[in-house]
């Protein structure tokens, strides 16, 4: 048995304190690498094929709505899970400079809005053609299918800003490693290639995959190592004056 203020309970909220980053930056990780395998649904399951041609396009459509529902819910699940990932990460950086942090939040909750509304454009043409006359339709379904890309697109410009800023913040961190900030804002700039789609368009897959493996690491190093505690604490009282 101790009173409040013994050494006992002190060693119990440092013990606290201790484990809050980590586990703010674990739980980050967890949402964060869980849209991996959710936005891989649509290419297990299958996608609907754009072709050149309108018509063909709209027949595809409307021979497999179940594809379209799931393509809308995987984009909606996605956002779902960036926005507690821009929660805890502005916690997390916040320490380190509060401005940029809030600032970088702000740039996440704009991207995650953008592709919500970008994914009206997969339901979209399927609403459109099962309310009124196929043929009628589909040059218009056709267009708002066409238009889910470049939309999508805009979407991850803002992504690669916040990369950028948290980049940033993860090198002047000191309790996670400066290379890792590095890569992260790498990444970011992959990101903001869809500034002009053409050029995203050539430098896809390949190249901007090899780009996007810094926020790859940085998820794993979430997940596995968090960041360090002491130095995060001393960040935080820092911060506190």
């Amino acid at each position: 048995m101790w009173i409040e203020g013994s050494p006992k309970d002190t060693r119990n909220m440092i013990t606290a304190a201790n484990v809050s980053p980590r586990f703010k930056a674990r739980t980050a990780g967890f949402f964060y690498a869980l849209m991996i395998p959710i936005g891989a649904i649509p290419s297990i399951v299958g996608r609907v094929r754009i072709s050149s041609d309108a018509a063909t396009t709209a027949a595809d459509i409307l021979a497999h709505p179940s594809l379209i529902h799931c393509a809308f819910a995987v984009d909606l699940l996605v956002v779902a899970c960036y926005i507690p990932v821009t929660a805890l990460l502005y916690e997390l950086f916040k320490p380190v400079n509060g401005t940029i942090s809030l600032t970088a939040a702000f740039f996440s909750l704009v991207g995650c809005i953008v592709q919500t509304f970008a994914s009206l454009f997969r339901i979209a043409p399927l609403v459109l053609l099962t309310g009124a006359q196929p043929d009628q339709a589909a040059a218009q379904a056709y267009l708002l299918l066409k238009l889910y890309k470049p939309a999508y697109g805009i979407g991850l410009v803002f992504f690669g800003f916040y990369l950028i800023l948290i980049g940033c913040l993860i090198f002047k961190s000191t309790f996670m490693p400066r290379l890792l900030g590095v890569l992260v804002v790498v990444s970011g700039v992959a990101g903001l290639t869809f500034l002009w789609p053409p050029l995203a368009q050539v430098l896809w897959p390949r190249v901007l995959m090899i780009l996007f493996a810094g926020e790859g690491l940085m998820i794993l190093w979430l997940l596995i190592a968090g960041v360090n505690a002491e130095r995060w604490n001393e960040r935080a009282a820092a911060a506190r004056g």
